[in-house]
């Protein structure tokens, strides 16, 4: 296997990967839209390991740029600077340079200029009126503001310089390359919705570039994260919590620790909405379990009944054996949702630690910090 070093290809040159998968995880009648896309790297020189990100640069939909033009009354041939220090058609340049499906502070402050009707934006603009600018844009895109300020005419060089560069996503992982080869896999929630204000549906850029717009190519590059590996000692005991997406890297770690026959037991916590419709990679979980690679699976489906179980009840239901496992050297790793899930695992594990291990709130904290310090508490969250 070769190492990122011997490869030409990195965030300032992604590779033109195939997409040479993609289809769904979820069941009919699921309320979500789960998809398990592969990725050839042949030729590439990419290496990854288990626990990195796959930095993916996305198209913009390709509508939403003719909406655009239109309304501007652009041709879609006017050549204007990129990010990049280059020139391109404006076409090409709003497909693959430049957020659209967000309004910039330059724009607004734009259109406000532009638009006598649009005096209200300018005040969105003060530092104090931070969380009224985020009302405002939530769901709205460049057409909507657009749409609603008409009076607010642009060169088309002029109109480039109010919009951000647009930035690659990064997703985490979902294959071992000594199992995979030259692919790689990822496991991604495509985002789709309706706003109250407009018609037009609304998508998230990436998500639904791979779902949708990747015929022609999906430009990747490797992000490593060294502070996300499977133990170096293959007879440690892991623990994983992956509800939904968060589920990816440790697909990996499964195919990892079967391709180099580590003998420590892995347990997965993993959730969802419903156990019918949204158990992502059931049958592979499920084989692992019967082939004596993952030891233990515990799942949470929030919406299977009437009160709402995550993977934090699931761990505090089990928590003297996952106590025990801490203290037979088990490393605890946590991937997914930053802002809630994240945080109410992290608090579930300290109430662990208090009730199994006889310890006060102060000396939980310095358990856990302990844990930290080993590096036996790893997390990849967004």
């Amino acid at each position: 296997m070769s190492s990122d070093a011997d490869s030409v290809y990195s965030r300032k040159k992604p590779f033109p990967a195939k997409l040479t998968s993609n289809r769904s995880l979820n069941g009919a009648g699921s309320n979500k839209e789960t998809r398990h896309f592969e990725l050839c790297l042949e030729g590439s020189g990419l290496a990854y390991e288990v626990g990195d990100s796959l930095g993916v640069f996305p198209s913009n939909d390709p509508v939403l740029v003719g909406h655009i033009l239109s309304h501007l009354g652009f041709s879609g041939d006017e050549e204007v600077p990129t990010p990049d220090g280059l020139t391109h058609p404006i076409k090409e340049a709003l497909l693959k340079h430049y957020i659209i499906t967000e309004p910039s502070k330059q724009l607004i402050q734009a259109v406000s200029e532009k638009d006598s009707s649009a005096e209200c934006l300018a005040t969105l603009l003060d530092p104090a009126a931070k969380a009224d600018l985020e009302n405002f844009v939530w769901g709205r895109d460049v057409l909507d503001v657009l749409h609603e300020f008409t009076a607010a005419k642009f060169e088309p060089v002029e109109f480039v310089q109010t919009l951000r560069k647009l930035q690659p996503r990064l997703y985490s992982i979902a294959s071992s390359q000594r199992v995979v080869g030259d692919s790689v896999h990822l496991t991604v929630a495509v985002l789709r919705y309706t706003v109250p204000h407009s018609a037009r549906g609304r998508s998230g850029v990436c998500s639904t570039f791979l779902a949708s717009r990747a015929e022609a190519g999906v430009p990747v590059f490797v992000h490593t994260a060294k502070h996300f590996r499977v133990p170096e000692n293959p007879d440690a005991k892991v623990i994983m919590v992956g509800p939904g997406t968060g589920i990816a890297p440790f697909r990996a770690f499964l195919q990892e620790r079967q391709a180099t026959g580590a003998k420590g037991e892995n347990w997965l916590f993993f959730g969802d909405q419903k156990e019918a419709t949204d158990f992502l990679y059931r049958d592979e979980f499920e084989a692992a379990a019967g082939a004596g690679i993952l030891h233990k699976l515990t799942t949470a489906f929030s919406r299977d009944q009437a009160e709402k179980i995550y993977v934090q009840h699931r761990m505090i239901e089990h928590g003297a054996e996952l106590f025990a496992w801490l203290e037979s050297g088990a490393y605890f790793y946590v991937c997914g949702d930053a802002k809630n899930m994240a945080k109410d695992v992290d608090a579930a594990l300290h109430r662990i630690v208090e009730n199994h291990g006889g310890l006060t709130a102060e000396r939980a904290k310095e358990y856990i910090d302990a844990l930290k310090k080993e590096k036996r508490y790893r997390k990849d969250v967004y």
